[in-house]
């Protein structure tokens, strides 16, 4: 089959067609430059001899807005701190503009913002500046976001995509797939009488604890559309090293992983909005996971595999001796996540 003529959700999912968007049309006409690295979470910005910055943007349109565990203001500011930490840069001010809908209940959009400020607050970071519009009923679904973030590089941070070595080890902070398995089961009106709820935080403890000491860390990632698997493949392929992962290792809870079987989707698969996936050389890596257990976000950290030679690929092991090629998907099954 030829490629798409027209805009599809799976552009916007996190997968292969996002990619192959974004490189061919979006950096190709936009910042033809930045093909000559891998593309990171936040980008340097030029400070004229400063403090080393970094900038990033994101846009928010998750259905529904409200969700077992958050709502689109928290998740705004969430997702857009933590794709500076994961670059090593303490966020420092974040731009907020939001569109809304002719008709939009006013006491929804309080309990927005007011998720908002307090999720700007638990993060350490202002909200410096912002704008807002409204467009006729029927054009916006309510209430989409858009932000950007500036934050300042931590000294002795020397992370990037391509940094993984063989004998790394891969960890990641907790359970994975809990905010795109909420989602989905809110959608799928399942019932999990709370015990299904985003991940939705703030990497702030997590993050500071890590890089106090950043020797070591070869990258972070904050796993979000695509999920575990796409974050370890761009990973993979940008480092040119094989990560070999043990099944049994990677945590999910029960909850997650009974709806996912319901719906026929992999937690592999589903976004996090609360978790990092961390390389780290091996000499640290031991260190790294205690870092991250003695904050209540990390207390879940695990090791969950280590990096080889090879070419780039993801492989998964199970207990039964056998191993398959994890792919990066080509969309993530659900759209509108974040």
């Amino acid at each position: 089959m030829g490629r798409p003529t027209r805009v599809q959700l799976g552009h916007g999912a996190g997968g292969l067609m996002s990619r192959r968007l974004i490189d061919e049309l979006f950096v190709a006409h936009l910042c033809p430059r930045a093909a000559e690295a891998p593309l990171d979470d936040a980008a340097p910005v030029p400070t004229g001899g400063g403090a080393p910055l970094r900038m990033t943007t994101d846009a928010f349109v998750v259905d529904p807005m409200e969700f077992p565990g958050g709502n689109i203001g928290e998740l705004a500011v969430c997702g857009t701190v933590n794709d500076l930490w994961v670059c090593g840069a303490r966020p420092a001010a974040l731009s907020v503009a939001y569109i809304l809908e002719e008709g939009l209940e006013l006491s929804v959009l309080e309990r927005v913002v007011r998720a908002m400020a307090a999720a700007a607050e638990v993060a350490g970071v202002r909200i410096a500046t912002g704008d807002t519009k409204v467009v006729p009923r029927g054009s916006a679904d309510g209430c989409y976001i858009t932000t950007a973030g500036v934050g300042e590089l931590l000294p002795g941070v020397s992370m990037g995509p391509d940094r993984a070595r063989p004998g790394d080890r891969l960890l990641v902070s907790g359970p994975i797939g809990q905010h795109g398995a909420a989602i989905m089961a809110c959608r799928a009106g399942l019932s999990s009488s709370g015990a299904l709820e985003s991940d939705c935080a703030p990497l702030t403890p997590i993050a500071e604890a890590l890089l106090a000491d950043p020797r070591g860390l070869r990258t972070m990632r904050d796993p979000t559309r695509g999920g575990l698997a796409a974050a370890l493949c761009e990973l993979a392929e940008a480092s040119a090293v094989d990560f070999v992962l043990q099944e049994a290792a990677i945590p999910a809870t029960e909850p997650a992983r009974a709806a996912c079987e319901l719906l026929g989707l992999d937690p592999l698969h589903l976004a996090c909005e609360g978790r990092v996936l961390v390389v780290a050389a091996e000499d640290v890596a031991e260190d790294s996971l205690q870092r991250m257990r003695a904050v209540p976000l990390g207390a879940g950290a695990v090791q969950i595999g280590v990096a080889a030679q090879g070419p780039g690929k993801v492989w998964l092991d199970n207990d039964m001796g056998g191993r398959r090629l994890l792919m990066q998907p080509e969309a993530e099954p659900l759209p509108r996540i974040c």
